[in-house]
Order: structure tokens, then sequence, then C-alpha cells
């Protein structure tokens, strides 16, 4: 159901009372895996198509340049940065993240990659997942030669670790054309429990790390974008398949992690090592009702062409619209800045409804002592 007014101010007010964060020299660090939801520039160094490197992305960030972020602005990592008191990390790839900037965490996520090896192949070179735990196991070997291993390790176990994997391996494999190969291969219920055991197995390994606070994102409202709008709504109404997809998928995904937290033992009493964070829901309110939520609009793209602004991508000749604010989409598939923040809230103040067994805020005060 869809929050009123009154309800949004109220969590409005909530935020303003929450205890001040540590100041950004004083935070943890912040380790982001996944696709292009929060994707931050990796993709900048690479020759592939799956780049948000030219205008307008990027059009309301200070200096109005693209950066690499599929936004017109911030993404929900940026914003998640700002609530634990830290400087947005940097893309892995980048020249910048050396010495110091490498104490704040790094980001390894790459536009166009999922769950399965073969998500995302009509991209070509970009950063699958394997490979993102690669430069993980990179990252810690150059933090222990700068800082030595103690220090390295209190950095990474005490660090923050969001990963968002799971939409493309619908949108950019199983659905990606009639009867492609995993839809030969599976039926849906058994490819989402093919794709959920080897998630199983990446979060394993990032555990394996030294990761020991991992939010895990759910697949959002993949029937619902402009893209598949576009090529199969005539009224706007969302496409059933794939909502039926993200629905059977998310509620699996949490007893996945369920079972895993039963694995590690639940964070030693101080709270789950895995947290499932269920945008769908936050995204499923701003659907259902805009208005409620400031929005205008949350079927039209604000950036893009054709029907629903959600054929092809975002480019300087596409139809703009003149106020993001007012959209809940900026391209054809990712939110703009101002959903971002809406959905950013969610993981710092939400009820177990948008994020479980608990949220940012209760995991911040749990681990109050680690900045201590």
């Amino acid at each position: 159901m869809a929050a009123s007014s009154w309800q949004v101010a109220l969590l409005a007010v909530a935020l303003c009372l929450l205890p001040a964060l540590p100041a950004a020299g004083a935070a943890r660090a912040f380790f982001i895996f996944g696709d292009s939801l929060v994707d931050n520039g990796n993709n900048n160094y690479l020759m592939t198509s799956a780049r948000a490197d030219s205008w307008p992305y990027g059009i309301d960030t200070p200096d109005h340049r693209a950066t690499g972020r599929f936004s017109n602005g911030k993404n929900v990592v940026d914003l998640i940065s700002e609530q634990i008191g830290s400087v947005p990390v940097l893309p892995y790839l980048s020249p910048e993240l050396d010495g110091e900037n490498l104490l704040v965490g790094a980001n390894f996520a790459s536009a166009g990659i999922g769950i399965l090896n073969d998500t995302g192949i009509q991209f070509a070179n970009i950063i699958r997942i394997s490979k993102q735990l690669t430069y993980f196991e990179q990252y810690k070997h150059r933090l222990a030669k700068l800082y030595g291993p103690e220090r390295a390790a209190r950095v990474v176990g005490g660090a923050l670790t969001l990963i968002t994997l799971g939409g493309n391996d619908f949108v950019n494999n199983y659905y990606l054309v009639p009867y492609s190969a995993r839809s030969r291969e599976f039926s849906l219920p058994d490819y989402i429990k093919y794709i959920l055991s080897e998630y199983k197995q990446v979060l394993r390994r990032i555990h394996g790390l030294g990761a020991r606070r991992i939010l895990v994102t759910g697949v959002g409202p993949i029937g619902c974008v402009p893209a598949e709008l576009a090529m199969h709504s005539l009224d706007g109404s969302c496409d059933p398949e794939l909502q039926r997809a993200s629905e059977a998928y998310n509620p699996q995904m949490e007893a996945m992690l369920n079972q895993l937290n039963a694995e590690v033992g639940s964070g030693n009493g101080n709270g789950a090592v895995f947290v499932a964070v269920n945008t769908r829901r936050a995204h499923d309110d701003f659907i259902a009702d805009p208005k409620a939520y400031g929005f205008v609009t949350a079927t039209e793209a604000c950036c893009g062409q054709g029907r629903f602004n959600g054929i092809g991508i975002c480019t300087m000749v596409s139809s703009l619209c003149a106020n993001r604010d007012e959209y809940v989409f900026w391209d054809a598939f990712h939110p703009t800045e101002r959903a971002n923040r809406l959905i950013a809230q969610n993981y710092l103040t939400g009820s177990t409804d948008y994020i479980s067994p608990m949220n940012l805020s209760t995991i911040l005060h749990l681990d109050r002592h680690l900045h201590d």
C-alpha cells in the first residue's frame, strides 16, 4: 500500500531525529558489487556499450557532467555513503583509488552483469561477478601492503558491503529474446532455483573474504520499467510475466540469506551478516501511487525515445524531461536521483517489509563500537 503524504512527512522528521553519524574521517569502509544500479564508473574504463559516460547522464551533478552512474545525479550507493558518514567510494578501476582513498572502500560494480556469466553477453567487456571478487582480493592485498595485514583485516571486517544482482539474469538473459537458451533449458521456477544456488556461492565467497555486514538487494519491478512497457504494454500496465519472476525470486532469495545466516552464526550475536533489501517493495510504492511521493509519472522515463521514452538508450538527442524530480525513472531501466533518495531512506529506517531482519540504522547502532 502506498504511503500517504503525512507518512512521508513523518519519515522525514524521523530521519532528522536520528543520532549523528561519524564524521567522514572516522566512517567505516563501504564495498559495492553488482550491476548498473550501483556502478559508479567502472565501465568508463572498459570497451563496452554498457556505459553512462556522456550527457545527459549526470545532468544534475554539480558540474553537470556524466560520471558513469546510470542516473541524472547520484545513485543509491552514493546516498548510502552519506548515511554512513563517508564520501562516495571510487570505482575500483579508477587510478585515483590509491593511498588513503583505499580506506574508504571500493566500488567493483559493472553495468550489464548478472549472477550468471552468460548474462549480458551482448555488452561484451564487462566485469563479471567472479572478476569483481578477484578485484576484491587484489584490493585486500593492496590495502595490507600499505597499512599492514591487521589494519586491512579491520577495515574489511568493519565495512558495510552491498551487492545488487539478479535483475539482468531475467531481462538480459532468460527473457532477453523469445525462446532464449536459458528459457529452453529451465522452467522459470527451476531457473530461479539455479541462479539462487549460484548466488549463494558468490555470497559465501564474499563472506570468506572477510565481509561481515552484507546488504543483498532483491529484484525490482522489472515488468514495470519503461523499457518493458515500451515493448509489452498498451496502457502502462506492468508486464505480468516479468513481475511474476521477481515475485517468485525475492522471497526465495530472502530464505537463502536466512540459511546463510544460520551457517555463519548470524553475526556472533550482533545481528545478521546477510540482510535482505526488498527494492521491489519500495518501487511498488511509487508505481502504485506516484503522486503520494511527489512524482508525476512512474511509467515514462525522463530521458529516452519512443513509447514511454523506453526505447533505446538515453543520449544527447533523446527526449529529455525538464524536471527530473517528477519522474521515478531516469532512463529506460534506472531510477532518478530523487527516487534513489527515497529508496535509500528505506535502507536506513524501513520496516522489515523493506529490509530484513534489520535496517541500516539498526546496523549502524549495533556496530557503533567499530568507530569509537
